[in-house]
C-alpha cells in the first residue's frame, strides 16, 4: 500500500465522494479505482462480503454500505501524481446523513448511475445535496455492459430530471453484453479492452459504424466547451481548431463552475475505471479550487474567511465520529486551512473547550496510518478528542472561527427499547449514548409517561441495523417494540390573546409571573418568537425564561403529546412583581399560556408522508396501484423504463408502510422493489387524528 505523500503539492490532491442511488455500483467502482491505483492488488466483491470499504460486519451480509469509509489512493495523470482521498458513501435513503455529511467537507463527486434505469429516486436526493454544497461532479452511467443497459436513454434522464448542463464525454463500444469499449470525444480516439478481467485499454481506431455519431457528439462537445473561455469563443468562430489541451482545459473550468457535468458510461468493473480516475483528476477540484470557507468570530460574530493555505491559522471540521473498540473515539475531520500536530492542542469553537490531539491518523477504510502532522485539504481522524462532535469546528485558540454546522433531517420513525436483563441496563444506556454520539439522524429519549426508552430513526432498516450493532459491537441485548410513526403537532388558526399567570403565595417570599401571547401557524418555517413587549412592562431579564417556557412546552403537544412544529409566537403584553417575580414563574406563565392558546388555535396533527417509487413488471402494474391506494396513497404518475418495468410514483403515508416491502415481494412474485424517502409532513385526517390521540391518552 503506498502511503502519506507529505509533500505533495495541494493542486495535486482530490477530496472526491462516491455518491448515488442504492445498488447503482458505488462501492464496486471504488474497490476497482483502489485496485487499479495499487492500493489493493485482489478486488473484492460486494455480493461476497469482501469489498475494502464495506468493512462492517453487517455490511458484508447485507451487501450494503451503512457508514461512509475513507480511502486514499494515488494516480497519475499527464505525468502529474495526485492524490485521491475518496469517501465511498451509503445509498439507502435511511443513511443518508452520511452522504449529507461527507458532501460537507468534500470538494467534488462522482455521481454513479445504473445505466439500464438511469436517474432514481435516491439519485435526486444526493444531486440535491451535491446542490447545496455547491460540489462539482462528473457522472458515470455505470452497468450500460447489462441486459437493459442504454447509454442514450440514460443520459437523458440525467438532462430532464437534474440537470440540462449533462455534457457526454464518452461514447460506448458495443451494447448490453458486447460492450468492450469506448469512444473518449474530448480527445477523439477509441480505446477497448478484451474482457471485464482485463487489465488494459487498448487504442483502437474509431468503428465504422460510430465515426458520425461521434463526430456529431464531438461538435456539441466543442461548442459547449468553447463557452467557457472568451478566447476559445473566439478562436473558435475564427474557424481556427481547438485543440486537446484547449479542451482540457474548458473542461476542467467549467466543471468547476458546475456549469457542465461530464458524463462517461461503462462497466465500472472493467479497465474504464483508470479513466474514472483520469477525469477525476482534470475535471474535479483541488483544495485551492474551492472557495475559501468562511465562518465567523465566535466571540464578535464577525464573517471570516480562511484561504486554503499551510500559513493560514488552524481551522478544521468534524464530520463524524466512530467508536472503535480498541482505541476510543475517532474524529474524522477536514482541516481547511492551516496545519495541526499530534501532541498539540485545539479549541472546539462550537463548545468553546479546549481538547488534546493525541494522535492524528489517516484512514484507509478500517486500516489506519499514523501521521505526526496533517494540513490543508487534509481528511483525516483525531484520537483523544472527549468533547467534539459532528459538525463542530477546531481550530487555533489564538484566532478562532466558527464554521457552518451540518443539517440533518429529523427521524420519522421510532419504537420502543428495553434491555433483556436487568444486568444490561448500564450496559445499554452507554452503548445508545455512543450510538448517538456516532449518528446525528438516531435520537434516544424517555417517555417521561411510561418510563421507556424511545429510539428515533430514518427508516426501519436504520433502527434495524442501531440495534443490531448494540448487540455486536457492544454485546447488549435489547427487546425492542413496533415501529411507531413520529408524528408532529401545529396550529390551524390564530389565537390572538392566550393569558398565562403564575401566583403563588407562600410564608416567605411569593412567586409571581404574568405574559400573554399571540399563537399563529408558521407553516414551512419552524418556530419563530417574536418579543413585542413596550414600555417595560415585563423586564427584559426575564423574557429568556418565557422563550424557554414555550420551548418546553413545545416538546408535548396538547393533542397526543407530539412535538409542536411550525409555529409562531408573539410575547407582546404581561406584568410583573417587583418582590414575588422570578425566571422559574415566567417560565411556567409561559408554559400555561402556551397550551392554553394551542387548545384554542385549532390544533392538528401531522405525519410524515413519503415519497415511493415501485418498481414493477406491467403485468403487477394494477395490483401495486391498488395497493398504494389501499393505503391512503396519492399516485403521482407512472413511467415505463423498458423490459417491460414501470415506475409507480405515489406520496403515501409512513404510517402504512410498515412491512410494504415484503407485500410488495407477494404482489409481484419477488420481481417488484420499492424505493421510499421522505417528502413532507400533512395533516392527518381527523378519523385517525382522533384514534391516535385516543391511544395516547
Amino acid at each position: 500500500m503506498q502511503t502519506y505523500d507529505v509533500k505533495m503539492p495541494l493542486e495535486h490532491i482530490r477530496n472526491i465522494g462516491i455518491i448515488a442511488h442504492i445498488d447503482a455500483g458505488k462501492t464496486t467502482t471504488t474497490e476497482r479505482l483502489l485496485f487499479f491505483t495499487g492500493q489493493i492488488h485482489r478486488i473484492g466483491e460486494v455480493h461476497e462480503g469482501a469489498a475494502t470499504t464495506d468493512y462492517m460486519e453487517q455490511e458484508k451480509e447485507r451487501g450494503i454500505t451503512i457508514q461512509s469509509a475513507a480511502v486514499t489512493c494515488f494516480w497519475d495523470f499527464d505525468n502529474t501524481r495526485h492524490r485521491v482521498n475518496i469517501i465511498d458513501t451509503p445509498g439507502h435513503v435511511d443513511f443518508t446523513a452520511e452522504v449529507e455529511r461527507s458532501l460537507r467537507v468534500l470538494d467534488g463527486a462522482v455521481v454513479i448511475f445504473d445505466g439500464r434505469k438511469g436517474v432514481e429516486p435516491q439519485s435526486e436526493t444526493v444531486w440535491r445535496q451535491a446542490n447545496k454544497y455547491k460540489v462539482p461532479r462528473i457522472c458515470f452511467l455505470n452497468k450500460i455492459n447489462l441486459i437493459g443497459g442504454d447509454y442514450d436513454k440514460s443520459f437523458q434522464t440525467i438532462k430532464d430530471r437534474l440537470s440540462k448542463k449533462a455534457l457526454a464525454i464518452s461514447i460506448p463500444i458495443g451494447r448490453e453484453n458486447e460492450l468492450h469499449g469506448y469512444v473518449d470525444l474530448v480527445y477523439n480516439k477509441a480505446f477497448s479492452y478484451d474482457s471485464e478481467e482485463s487489465e488494459e485499454l487498448k487504442e483502437i481506431p474509431i468503428p465504422d459504424e460510430l465515426v458520425e455519431k461521434a463526430k456529431s457528439q464531438r461538435d456539441i462537445l466543442i461548442e459547449t466547451l468553447v463557452e467557457m473561455d472568451d478566447a476559445l469563443m473566439e478562436k473558435y468562430f475564427a474557424g481556427e481548431e481547438i485543440t486537446v489541451d484547449e479542451l482540457k482545459y474548458a473542461l476542467r473550468k467549467g466543471t468547476l463552475e458546475s456549469k457542465i457535468f461530464p458524463v462517461l458510461g461503462g462497466d465500472s468493473r472493467s479497465p474504464m475505471a483508470k479513466t474514472i480516475l483520469d477525469y477525476i483528476s482534470l475535471c474535479l477540484p483541488s483544495p485551492l479550487d474551492v472557495p475559501p470557507v468562511h465562518g465567523e468570530d465566535p466571540k464578535t460574530g464577525e464573517e471570516i474567511e480562511r484561504e486554503a493555505d499551510e500559513k493560514e491559522s488552524f481551522a478544521g471540521l468534524v464530520f463524524k465520529i466512530v467508536n472503535d473498540p480498541h482505541i476510543g473515539n475517532l474524529s474524522y475531520f477536514r482541516i481547511y486551512s492551516g496545519t495541526v500536530g499530534a501532541g498539540t492542542y485545539v479549541y472546539n469553537s462550537s463548545k468553546g473547550v479546549k481538547e488534546r490531539v493525541s494522535r492524528l491518523l489517516l484512514m484507509h477504510a478500517d486500516d489506519r496510518e499514523e501521521a505526526k502532522m496533517l494540513r490543508t485539504g487534509d481528511i483525516g481522524a483525531i484520537v483523544g478528542l472527549k468533547v467534539s462532535g459532528t459538525g463542530d469546528t477546531i481550530c487555533d485558540e489564538s484566532n478562532p472561527i466558527l464554521l457552518e454546522q451540518i443539517s440533518f433531517a429529523e427521524p420519522v420513525v421510532s419504537q420502543a427499547i428495553e434491555p433483556a436483563t436487568k444486568s444490561d441496563e448500564e450496559k445499554m444506556s452507554e452503548a445508545l449514548n455512543r450510538l448517538v454520539r456516532e449518528d446525528p439522524t438516531f435520537k434516544v429519549e424517555s417517555d417521561l409517561e411510561t418510563g421507556q426508552t424511545i429510539i428515533s430513526g430514518m427508516g426501519e432498516l436504520h433502527l434495524e441495523v442501531m440495534v443490531e450493532r448494540m448487540k455486536r459491537e457492544f454485546n447488549v441485548l435489547a427487546n425492542v417494540g413496533k415501529p411507531q410513526v413520529a408524528y408532529r403537532e401545529t396550529v390551524k388558526s390564530v389565537c390572538e390573546v392566550s393569558e398565562g399567570k403564575y401566583i403563588r403565595q407562600s410564608g416567605g417570599r411569593g412567586q409571581y409571573g404574568h405574559c400573554l401571547l399571540r399563537i399563529e401557524p408558521n407553516s414551512g418555517n419552524g418556530y419563530e418568537f417574536v418579543n413585542k413587549i413596550k414600555g417595560g412592562a415585563i423586564p427584559r431579564e426575564y423574557i429568556p425564561s418565557i422563550q424557554k417556557g414555550v420551548v418546553d412546552s413545545m416538546k408535548a403537544g396538547v393533542l397526543a403529546g407530539y412535538p409542536v412544529v411550525d409555529i409562531k409566537v408573539t410575547l407582546f403584553d404581561g406584568s410583573f412583581h417587583e418582590v414575588d417575580s422570578s425566571e422559574a414563574a415566567f417560565k411556567i406563565a409561559a408554559s400555561m399560556a402556551f397550551k392554553e392558546g394551542c387548545k384554542k388555535a385549532t390544533p392538528i396533527l401531522l405525519e410524515p408522508i413519503m415519497d415511493v417509487a415501485v418498481e414493477t413488471p406491467q403485468e403487477h402494474m394494477g395490483d401495486v396501484t391498488g395497493s398504494l391506494s389501499s393505503k391512503r396513497g396519492q399516485i403521482q404518475g407512472t413511467e415505463d423504463i423498458g423490459n417491460g418495468i414501470t415506475v409507480i410514483n405515489a406520496q403515501v403515508p409512513l404510517s402504512e408502510l410498515f412491512g410494504y416491502t415484503n407485500e410488495l415481494r407477494s404482489i409481484t412474485s419477488g420481481r417488484g422493489s420499492a424505493s421510499i424517502e421522505p417528502s413532507h409532513y400533512a395533516e392527518v385526517p381527523k378519523n385517525i387524528a382522533d384514534e391516535i390521540s385516543g391511544i395516547k391518552s
